[in-house]
């Protein structure tokens, strides 16, 4: 215990002096992301190369292990040494290309498939069904399970890569479950790796936590996932089958979760698996009124929650079904509570199950994203990215009001000679009689903001989107956006006349 303390504090020393370098360097020579309108929560380009530091510390710390076991006269197979160093190596390599080059998903997926099958051979692999079967079908059986758990965490952890510190710090309080088994199995090598691998994420969560100076980027995160899923399988063989199989799934609990919501919700919305989105856990809990700080320890808890869970299996595996059964009602309550649309609608009878539920996910997702909107630029880039999916071909604000105010200020709107403002997306015209659905827009601070209208040009057939659909919610969020953009208008209107006024004095005091 005296030499994994030792280890951990190394470790953290060694990852936050790199961590700082890494940071250092990167500034320097202007190594930084740009964040993605709409997908990424920071506004400022920011360094995500932090991957390396964790990954060096790793390695390092890995390769000073075999002057170690000599020393201490551990029994440690090159088969089991190499069967995890390699392929751990290669996912880093793979997740830095892709943090200076993206890669495309079908690439990825074929690296980790490849380091999945490495694992595999060199022992890390599961391996419940080859004793039970023929050798051939065992393997079979055991070899694209191997390949599917590690696809699973290793893309679990770079799915939940969405807030500062959460990534990370979830990954920590999994690791600690694998510790404690790793411990009672007497497993030296698996023990020391998990050490070391704590002690690297220890020494970059200071960099990494809200407000983040720091990103881990894919490098870290597939490197952190990716591992985690090998140490686990090692774990897992330690104990009894039943333990062995639950314990990684609740350690892992979070991320498994996120991305099994992730992958319903995109098939339910017909939409590529592989294509992101802003409706992760994160996300919703920070639609809730969260602050960044907020969601990150709640999920730190609900993360420390599964681990429990976990942990209370090894002490006794007749805890199994309890802990199972609670976790599963914990998991639908909270589900529940982040208020999915896909998932609410899901019993709904009749044909048109599915379509009402595409319909509300779609206008729950503009209702959320509203809020967030204090320019016409964003309502218009909100309702587009929402409504066009549905059929919808552009949008009309009515009565807004010119005013003598430029266009420049209603930016992605026109006005045309009726009075009105409007956004068309489609390339057809939709002057050709449309179907239209219109409300009021009304607030106290604008009384008479005018009308909005949608735009549908399908048959009246195809005009799926009702009164009910487009609920109070949605209705109250855009014209509460609307107020807010108009007033900004007003603002920057009012600034721009005083400082031609200002000019006009300035003049005139120096014409006298």
């Amino acid at each position: 215990m005296v030499l994994y303390t030792l280890l951990l504090i190394a470790a953290a020393a060694m990852s936050a002096l790199l961590t700082y370098w890494v940071r250092t360097t990167a500034v320097a020579y202007g190594i930084k992301a740009t964040p993605v309108y709409g997908r990424h929560l920071h506004t400022k380009p920011l360094p995500r190369l932090g991957g390396i530091a964790i990954c060096v510390t790793f390695m390092t710390a890995a390769l000073v292990f075999i002057p170690i076991s000599k020393v201490l006269h551990l029994a440690v197979s090159a088969r089991g040494y190499l069967g995890i160093l390699v392929p751990v190596l290669l996912i880093f390599l793979m997740g830095a290309y892709d943090d200076v080059q993206p890669l495309k998903p079908k690439s990825k997926i074929a690296v980790q498939a490849l380091a999945a099958i490495l694992l595999y051979l060199g022992g890390f692999g599961i391996h419940y069904f080859t004793p039970l079967f023929h050798s051939h079908i065992g393997v079979a059986i055991d070899l694209p399970l191997t390949i599917f758990w590690v696809l699973l965490i290793t893309n679990a952890f770079n799915l939940i890569d969405g807030l500062d510190g959460l990534a990370a710090g979830s990954a920590m309080i999994s690791a600690v479950a694998i510790l404690i088994v790793c411990l009672l199995g007497h497993n030296d090598l698996l023990t020391y790796l998990v050490v070391v691998l704590l002690g690297a994420i220890f020494g970059f969560l200071p960099f990494n936590f809200y407000p983040a100076s720091i990103f881990m980027g894919d490098s870290g995160s597939l490197f952190i996932g990716f591992l985690l899923s090998a140490l686990a399988m090692g774990a897992g063989q330690e104990v009894n089958t039943k333990a062995g199989v639950a314990i990684p799934i609740l350690a892992f609990g979070l991320p498994i979760l996120d991305v099994s919501l992730a992958v319903l919700r995109r098939l339910i919305r017909n939409r590529p698996i592989f294509r992101g989105d802003t409706d992760h856990i994160h996300h919703k809990l920070l639609r809730r009124g969260l602050s960044h700080r907020q969601a990150v320890f709640v999920l730190y808890a609900v993360t420390s929650s599964f681990v429990l869970a976990s942990l209370a299996i090894v002490l006794d595996d007749k805890f199994l079904l309890p802990v199972l059964f609670a976790l599963v009602a914990a998991v639908i309550i909270g589900v529940q509570q982040l208020h999915y649309a896909e998932f609410s609608a899901i019993f709904r009878p009749g044909g048109r199950r599915r379509q009402i539920i595409t319909e509300e996910a779609h206008l729950r997702r503009a209702a959320e994203a509203l809020p967030n909107c204090a320019d016409f630029r964003s309502v218009c880039q909100v309702l587009q990215e929402t409504l066009q999916p549905l059929g919808f071909e552009g949008l009309r604000l009515k009565n807004l009001g010119r005013d003598g105010f430029p266009i420049a200020l209603f930016h992605t709107l026109h006005y045309n000679w009726e009075g009105k403002w409007f956004l068309e997306w489609s390339e057809r015209k939709t002057d050709d009689t449309p179907w239209e659905y219109s409300f009021q827009l009304l607030t106290n601070s604008h009384p008479t903001l005018g009308y909005a209208s949608f735009l549908h040009m399908g048959n009246r057939a195809d005009f799926r989107l009702n009164a009910e659909l487009l609920a109070e919610e949605f209705r109250t969020a855009l014209t509460d956006a609307v107020a807010r953009a108009v007033t900004r208008v007003e603002a920057v209107h009012q600034t721009e006349n005083n400082a031609e006024l200002n000019l006009v004095r300035a003049a005139c005091r120096a014409a006298d």
